[in-house]
């Protein structure tokens, strides 16, 4: 069984949990003798061929269909939320030898390639939706196409080409990483299989770090309290709510200590957070480490090095870091959004709070500070939670029959 997996980028420089779980189900895959291969464009990495953890990329050129697209636009497109076309990545679909299915990680344009190649080869294919389609707030839909605003839009008839608008009628499976995206997707999509297929962990690789290196070198006391939170620095992962939170968390707590690890996809969100840290005088208090390459020692680390962690997204469809987290060993304070609630259980592996409301977020994070045996019990209750529900290995094998399902099905059809 041969497959490719298709993405809009994958660079390592710029990496979130879409990358992840495309490369840990892949090595999963090759591992159990099924080969499949990267196949995405060349957004923020010109590497053309690359082999990440044993599984092959092929990057390709591609293009923004739109007249006066500035080059800052463009940039900004490639960060987060653009729609290219790529004829390159169209040929390489076409011509690739033994193929038996397609694995769309991506919509629009390049997942409208996906299904044109597939139809006309005769060959089955899943979407994969990661980043929310039907669960989306409003504002974080239009953040994705704001760059482009200003510019002409020719592209139009290249959907039309790949029938992108089709990408989910005619998919064999459609599989949701969020649970309430899988609910709002079944209603949308009366008849369709729509499987919900969350995100895992590599418990075992995160069980490992070294933090009190990460402390010595980021400047954190050995008795510092460390919150930690892990993301791409976006509006949508609402950073800036942590730094308004943080003098009241100083105020009851002075040894509080705020690390923001994550690659800024939004760099006026990113002048903004530093503006707020600075305008606090919070400097000495806040730690920010603008990105770390993927599969990084020193993430590791990080995870070792705190006490609690924190994710405060506006918008969620799953949330990997959690499971990373949980998996380091670390309580886990959290947004209730998106598919968070439907994973993390609240005061038993972890604590929600509401993702508009500084307020709730200092009372949970005093009461997780505030004792050393509840961060321990809410702590192992995760890593119990990641290590048994959500390991890769389980997740691959679903994947697994997912494809094969797929293939016996447009076997029969065939």
């Amino acid at each position: 069984m041969r497959s490719v997996q298709l993405a809009r980028r994958f660079a390592p420089a710029d990496w979130g949990g879409t990358e992840t779980v495309i490369l840990e189900t892949s090595r999963r895959l090759i591992a159990r003798g099924c080969p499949t291969e990267i196949l995405c464009t060349t957004a923020t990495d010109s590497c053309p061929h690359d082999e990440i953890a044993g599984v092959p990329v092929t990057r390709v050129p591609y293009f923004y269909p739109y007249l006066g697209l500035s080059e800052e636009a463009r940039r900004r497109l490639d960060k987060k939320g653009g729609s290219p076309f790529s004829f390159q990545m169209l040929a390489r679909l076409a011509t690739e030898p033994g193929l038996d299915l397609i694995h769309c990680h991506v919509g629009n344009r390049l997942g409208g390639i996906g299904r044109f190649v597939a139809r006309r080869r005769g060959i089955p294919y899943v979407v994969s939706i990661h980043g929310g389609l039907f669960d989306v707030p409003p504002a974080e839909a239009a953040s994705w196409t704001a760059p482009a605003r200003g510019s002409l839009e020719w592209g139009k008839a290249l959907g039309l080409l790949v029938g992108s608008r089709k990408l989910l009628d005619d998919a064999a499976a459609i599989l949701c990483v969020g649970h309430r995206e899988s609910e709002l997707a079944a209603e949308r999509l009366p008849g369709k299989r729509v499987l919900h297929l969350p995100n895992g962990v590599d418990a075992e690789r995160f069980a490992g770090g070294d933090g009190a290196a990460f402390r010595r070198a980021h400047g954190l006391e050995p008795d510092a309290l460390v919150l930690l939170s892990v993301a791409r620095i976006d509006a949508q992962k609402n950073q800036r709510l942590l730094v308004r939170a943080l003098p009241e968390l100083l105020a009851a707590e002075p040894r509080v200590r705020l690390v923001l690890i994550g690659n800024p996809t939004d760099e006026a969100y990113y002048a903004a957070l530093q503006r707020d840290v600075a305008e606090r005088d919070l400097g000495r208090f806040v730690r920010v480490v603008p990105g770390l390459p993927a599969r990084s020692p020193e993430l590791l680390d990080a995870y070792h090095a705190a006490d609690v962690f924190v994710l405060a997204s506006v918008h969620e469809p799953f949330g990997i870091v959690v499971l990373e987290a949980w998996a380091a060993g670390l309580p886990v304070v959290a947004s209730r959004v998106g598919g968070v609630p439907h994973f993390v259980a609240d005061g038993v592996d972890g604590l929600l709070f509401r993702s508009d409301d500084a307020a709730d977020l200092c009372e949970k994070v005093r009461a997780m500070l505030a004792s050393s045996e509840r961060r321990r019990s809410l702590a192992e209750a995760g890593a119990r939670k990641a290590r048994g529900e959500y390991s890769w290995d389980r997740i691959t094998d679903r994947l697994l029959e997912v494809y094969r399902e797929a293939i016996g099905e447009a076997g029969g059809r065939t």
